[in-house]
């Protein structure tokens, strides 16, 4: 008897079914698979472990935080020659781990990514930081932490992160008598919001390019990703209209209604799915 091999999707269900246990390299890796459905996930991360086994080895046991993060970064920025891609900025491979490890070019949360593995391997502590607008890494070393830049490898002064989230208030929508701390943007990133990120990011990049088929593919990883998530849930249903699945909108756009029915937009939804429902062509 042959067994069907799991779908790309139900692969990607398996790898974040649980917080507990879920491998974050694993899981960024694997959303290549859409492109890519025979792409091998365990060669990517054996390279990786190549990567980390080079890092471990000039690092002695007595070696200090400190000089293992200095290491870390002269080995990921310096000898492998890992950067941002800033002439192809928003392409979609940057958003693939195998193909971030092959060029030597990311964007911050693809590079940060490989750099918390690496960090790992260096018996470093290090998290990743949901930064508006530009994806970081920190370390913690002794009682205080800092804060790296995954472009570069250099750590950030409060002064650029002030300057850095200055231009993140100004063209956000948050009120202006609300003054967060920069500590509140510095929290560390679970494994899932570090996905979600990832996802989002992908899907930007597929809407700016008008790739509806790419972009559902995208909208089903963060919904089964984010379970929970009515307004997740809504946009994909948005997408599905636009393709005409009428019947997988009306679903997602159900499920929305019946999570956020006070929403601003529900009125609108609603409409949308009763013309779904009565088959009528969608509104434009």
């Amino acid at each position: 008897m042959k067994f069907a091999l799991p779908t790309p999707l139900e692969h990607f269900a398996t790898l974040v079914a649980e917080d507990e246990g879920l491998n974050l390299l694993e899981a960024a890796a694997s959303l290549a698979q859409d492109e890519e459905p025979h792409l091998d996930i365990q060669a990517v991360l054996a390279r990786v472990d190549e990567l980390g086994r080079r890092l471990r080895e000039r690092l002695p046991a007595e070696t200090v935080p400190a000089e293992r993060l200095r290491q870390l970064t002269r080995f990921f920025h310096g000898e492998l020659g890992f950067a941002g891609n800033l002439n192809n900025y928003y392409a979609a491979e940057n958003s693939y781990i195998h193909r971030v490890l092959e060029t030597r070019r990311g964007i911050p949360i693809t590079l940060a990514v490989l750099l918390l593995e690496l960090a790992e391997h260096a018996g470093l502590r290090a998290s990743g930081v949901a930064f508006p607008g530009h994806f970081l890494v920190k370390c913690r070393m002794g009682l205080g932490e800092i804060v790296i830049d995954p472009f570069t490898g250099s750590p950030m002064s409060s002064t650029r992160l002030d300057e850095l989230l200055a231009v993140y208030r100004q063209g956000s929508e948050l009120p202006s008598d609300l003054e967060l701390p920069l500590e509140f943007f510095l929290r560390a990133a679970s494994k899932r919001q570090i996905l979600a990120r990832m996802l989002r990011n992908l899907k930007e990049v597929h809407r700016a390019a008008r790739d509806l088929p790419r972009q559902l593919a995208v909208h089903h990883r963060l919904v089964v990703l984010l379970p929970d998530d009515a307004a997740e849930r809504r946009d994909r249903g948005l997408v599905q209209e636009a393709l005409g699945n009428a019947v997988a909108a009306a679903d997602d756009f159900g499920f929305y209604l019946s999570r956020q029915p006070d929403a601003p937009d529900a009125s609108a939804v609603q409409a949308r799915r009763a013309r779904l429902l009565a088959g009528r062509s969608p509104l434009q």
